[in-house]
């Protein structure tokens, strides 16, 4: 994750592409996401990319 305007937190989301194989991150706030906006690669431009399943993590301020 990384924070926006206004400290908003700006999730990342990773992606594949099919064509050159390689890994990609794409910062998209929430709203951005729920829009499905077209992905492409940014190293070879293709659109034929898939998102990975990773972990994530969350910080609180609470102790559990």
């Amino acid at each position: 994750m990384r924070f926006g305007i206004k400290g908003v937190v700006m999730p990342a989301y990773e992606y594949v592409c099919k064509d050159c194989l390689k890994d990609f991150t794409i910062f998209l706030s929430l709203k951005e996401y729920d829009e499905k906006p077209k992905i492409k690669c940014p190293h070879c431009g293709s659109d034929k990319v898939q998102r990975k399943f990773t972990g994530f993590f969350a910080k609180t301020d609470k102790k559990s």
